[in-house]
């Protein structure tokens, strides 16, 4: 390696552009979105709202937020051929491949699919916010036997999700937390799916392609697959009773532990202590504690052994399963919360443009003669 270049794994610290949309202070253990704290807006905002203001950079006035919110309202049905294709499909598939192909194929149906202005690429991530609850709702109904249920256009988004899925409305507290986790995982700064997404839309490819390939990456276990992980892990453990000793043998064999840890955070991911409240709230509503005081068990043997807190991925992972969503759809479920998070940053990339194209260190051979093919 050249002595005179420098190189940090995973680029860790390294500073990859400029934005305006969120902010993770790590010395403060804070997130802001365009400025405001996110436990303030988890408190007192709704998905649509946050939406709004990541993509505009303004928070909506009551006006601007119906008008907005009606756009998504009316723009959840998929194209008859895309439920077509869904059809089609092995049931096996995996949900997130589901979603990568159909976002892709949903140009094809966007007459503004190749306008890269700026107006245009607002109307795609309004339309495409409105369609990806469909697109996961449609395709886990129809790989279990069922039709799809049509889109509710009297419903919020965080209700509509539910009725499509179960066709029966949420109830106020379901939707309230199923709400705040949408917006805990609405945006989160350069991480690996974001970024992925403003390389793309840096070639000057289009919207669609941009959210593609952050889907793609998305899918990965060490990003998006945490909190499908940790409730996994919960389940295996099984009873309170059985978590101390189930971790302590899972560390001893070196085993990782999904939703501890984060590679900004160093104090605590601002995020979950804000789920961890209101899965507090759902058990004592229910009067079963068990995966509450499962996880405080989890959390006090995770800081006594490694010093690690927990991220925002486990609450989200059995506060999920407490509101009765399926494993299999919590990262795609990432994504219909984070599409607004890329969809800002694609904005933003291609209204100030430049190629990302960073340099590697060579560690390969040094120059060699090449030998004719009957010499070797």
């Amino acid at each position: 390696m050249e002595a005179t270049q420098t190189y940090s794994p995973g680029l860790e610290g390294v500073i990859a552009g400029v934005s305006q949309i969120s902010q993770v202070n790590p010395d403060l253990d804070s997130l802001t979105y365009r400025g405001y704290d996110i436990r303030d807006l988890a408190k007192h905002a709704q998905y649509e709202e946050v939406a709004y203001l990541l993509l505009y950079g303004e928070l909506p006035n009551k006006s601007q937020l119906e008008t907005f919110t009606q756009k998504i309202k009316t723009q959840r049905d998929l194209p008859a051929p895309i439920v077509t294709m869904l059809k089609a499909l092995p049931k096996e598939s995996n949900y997130m491949d589901v979603l990568r192909s159909c976002v892709s194929l949903l140009s094809s149906f966007d007459p503004q699919a190749q306008d890269s202005s700026h107006e245009a690429n607002l109307a795609k991530a309004t339309r495409l916010i409105a369609k990806i609850p469909t697109i996961i709702t449609s395709s886990y109904r129809i790989f279990h036997g069922e039709e799809p249920i049509q889109p509710d256009t009297s419903l919020s988004h965080a209700q509509n999700f539910f009725y499509m899925l179960r066709g029966e409305k949420p109830d106020a507290m379901t939707t309230k937390i199923f709400d705040t986790t949408m917006i805990l995982y609405a945006e989160h700064g350069f991480n690996a799916s974001t970024f992925s997404a403003r390389v793309t839309a840096s070639t000057l490819s289009d919207y669609y392609s941009a959210v593609t390939s952050a889907v793609g990456t998305l899918k990965g276990p060490l990003h998006g697959g945490a909190n499908e992980e940790a409730m996994k892990m919960l389940l295996e453990i099984g009873s309170l009773a059985n978590t101390e000793p189930w971790l302590m043998k899972a560390l001893a064999q070196k085993q990782k532990i999904m939703g501890f840890g984060h590679r900004v955070y160093k104090k605590g991911d601002t995020r979950a202590p804000i789920l961890k409240v209101l899965g507090n709230e759902l058990c004592n509503q229910r009067g079963d504690s068990q995966w509450c005081d499962m996880a405080d068990k989890v959390e006090e043997v995770m800081m006594r052994e490694k010093g690690l807190f927990p991220n925002v991925d486990f609450p989200t992972s059995y506060i999920y399963y407490m509101i009765g969503l399926p494993i299999e759809l919590y990262t795609p479920l990432f994504a219909a919360s984070r599409i607004a998070g890329w969809s800002a940053h694609i904005i933003e990339q291609l209204d100030n443009n430049r190629l990302i194209r960073p340099k590697s260190i060579y560690e390969g051979p040094k120059h060699r003669e090449y030998t004719l093919l009957e010499q070797r």
